[in-house]
């Protein structure tokens, strides 16, 4: 894709929208920081449960307005819980009214109801960000009357959003096909490149000799991320094999227990979350990154595209993945890693020692995520679908640049 290289009207105000907290959501961020660069005005409407923050503050050139989470709770009940919610809603339409912001941008669909009511009210685009496919998730299949009514709403709203954005082409479709609306534009979760080095930390933190070779999760400790495959499949690995966990999150208490229970103590080894800033340098020294999702889980599992495949690729590990199509385009596009048949407790394994010990492909696919991470794959190109987006929805460039992004 071409570099953006039109700069927008003076300080073009753009009114972002998010339940959760901006400073710690990178997907955020980056898209506030490259609007920033672009020389728009980016103003983040979020919740931050830190009360000790002042109301308003800057982070990067971007401006953080907190709406506050909780209220008083005037009565007790589920009565009580609805008055908070709407409460809760008027006061996040408030906050985006206020800032009187040229187009407002809804990040994830739960935000679109108040983004969409402001932006009616002040008579300015609004874009729905999808960072997943809403209303699928378990929670929502449990509730049936809720997800009909989140589902409606969105149906009603997004055919009149300016622009929709979300992070894989099967999210895209699927998007179009049960909602309509505008065709999805493509902006990924691709972090900006780093230059990866060399390091040990791995080995070094975890006492392992240097012929050691290590099979690497990084990311969130969590039910739906079929960790426990992994701590199963570890009893079936060669030796000098090892599985490393980085993360934290909920399920860890149960794979220390698994891992105890099958007595892999050895093989699967829990490292804490490193600092984002530090990741880089923990990565890369591993062996082999792990995607191993289970596809059906939900529907955002199987057309998840996340960011630790690209975090994987910079740091120059080649991937062994499940069989989810939007990683699998990816690494069958770059020739970066391979897709695992099942997710079969020996199958992993195999699959896992059979990468791992091909010395001579593994050293080539590093070289081609390296090469591919500094080439194609970093935020520094992505961000220009974002930035070519918004030269069409606030008319500074001709409003077709939007459908030639389109998926």
């Amino acid at each position: 894709m071409k570099k953006v290289d039109s700069a927008p009207p003076a300080q073009c105000h753009v009114g972002m929208h998010l339940q959760g907290t901006a400073r710690t959501d990178a997907r955020v961020l980056r898209e506030a920081r490259a609007l920033v660069g672009a020389g728009y005005a980016v103003t983040i409407v979020d919740t931050d449960p830190d009360i000790t923050r002042p109301r308003v503050e800057m982070l990067d050139g971007v401006a953080l307005h907190h709406v506050p989470k909780k209220q008083r709770r005037i009565l007790p009940g589920k009565l009580g819980t609805a008055i908070n919610v709407w409460k809760l809603l008027l006061g996040r339409i408030r906050a985006l009214l206020a800032l009187r912001a040229d187009a407002y941008h809804a990040h994830v669909a739960n935000t679109l109801l108040a983004t969409y009511i402001a932006s009616r009210i002040r008579h300015k685009p609004v874009i729905l960000d999808a960072h997943e496919l809403p209303y699928v998730e378990h929670y929502f299949r449990i509730r049936p009357i809720q997800r009909w009514l989140y589902t409606m709403l969105l149906g009603r709203m997004l055919p009149h959003c300016e622009a929709v954005i979300t992070v894989s082409l099967p999210i895209a479709k699927e998007l179009q096909q049960r909602y309509g609306g505008p065709r999805p534009v493509l902006v990924r979760n691709i972090p900006p490149y780093q230059e990866p080095g060399k390091s040990n930390r791995l080995r070094e933190e975890l006492a392992l000799t240097p012929q050691t070779r290590i099979a690497l999760y990084q990311g969130n400790l969590q039910e739906d991320r079929s960790l426990d495959v992994l701590v199963r499949a570890a009893r079936y690995l060669p030796a000098g094999d090892v599985i490393v966990l980085m993360g934290n999150g909920e399920s860890k208490p149960g794979l220390e227990r698994l891992i105890a229970e099958e007595g892999v103590g050895e093989r699967v080894l829990l490292v804490p979350a490193a600092p984002y800033a530090e990741l880089l340098s923990w990565t890369v020294s591993a062996d082999l990154g792990l995607i191993l999702y289970t596809p059906e889980t939900s529907h955002n599992v199987l057309y998840c595209l996340p960011n630790k495949l690209f975090e994987y690729l910079m740091a120059g590990l080649p991937v062994l993945s499940s069989q989810l199509p939007a990683v699998a385009e990816v690494l069958t596009r770059y020739e970066v890693g391979q897709g695992c048949p099942s997710l079969e407790p020996e199958v992993v394994a195999a699959s896992i020692a059979a990468m791992l010990a091909d010395e001579e492909g593994l050293a080539a696919m590093r070289r081609r995520a390296l090469a591919a991470s500094a080439t194609d794959l970093k935020w520094e190109n992505e961000q220009n679908a974002l930035l070519t987006l918004y030269e069409g929805v606030l008319h500074t460039q001709p409003k077709e640049a939007i459908s030639e992004l389109a998926h």
